[in-house]
């Protein structure tokens, strides 16, 4: 996450979070880089967050999630970003930053904050879409093909993360995925 915000900074991207205490904490951080916060989580006030970021994305600003929720499991995506998709037709993409040494906090998570002069290697995958007139199997099956996304992109960005920087990995070079 901290990598993350970082790399968008000050690109105004709306991000879900929740009136926890702890989503308070992350959403003041959050907004100290740049980003808008639209309240709500997958817990509590899911559809009024739902709708506050279908009419961020209807007025063309671009929206994240943190797909596994505020509780977790940990990398188990939520069906809330398929449902998105699904209601503005957009389609969404998934995300995965791996860190060389990091401080791992003891939370559900694990909280990672990168040690200094640590390399990160960010893994995108392909667009996922979501047709409007979606059923239950093909809204299954768009979140199954984003948990699949997600599991690839924590692969790939944890098996050559110790490679980035090099001629292999140089830094800020951007590649297309089959």
């Amino acid at each position: 996450m901290i990598p993350a915000m970082y790399l968008w900074r000050d690109l105004n991207i709306r991000v879900m979070s929740s009136d926890s205490f702890d989503g308070e904490y992350t959403g003041r951080i959050m907004q100290k880089f740049g980003f808008i916060k639209v309240r709500g989580s997958s817990s509590r006030f899911a559809v009024r967050a739902l709708l506050g970021m279908r009419r961020e994305l209807e007025q063309g600003w671009i929206v994240a999630f943190t797909l596994d929720g505020p509780k977790g499991p940990r990398h188990v995506v939520k069906p809330g970003p398929a449902l998105l998709a699904r209601a503005t037709g957009l389609p969404m993409a998934m995300f995965h930053i791996a860190l060389t040494d990091a401080w791992v906090l003891k939370t559900w998570d694990r909280l990672m904050i990168p040690k200094p002069f640590s390399r990160a290697l960010m893994r995108v995958g392909r667009t996922i879409s979501v047709p409007s007139d979606a059923d239950e199997e093909q809204r299954g099956q768009a979140l199954r093909h984003l948990q699949a996304s997600l599991d690839g992109c924590e692969e790939f960005a944890n098996a050559n993360v110790h490679r980035a920087g090099t001629e292999e990995f140089p830094f800020f070079k951007r590649t297309r995925s089959r």
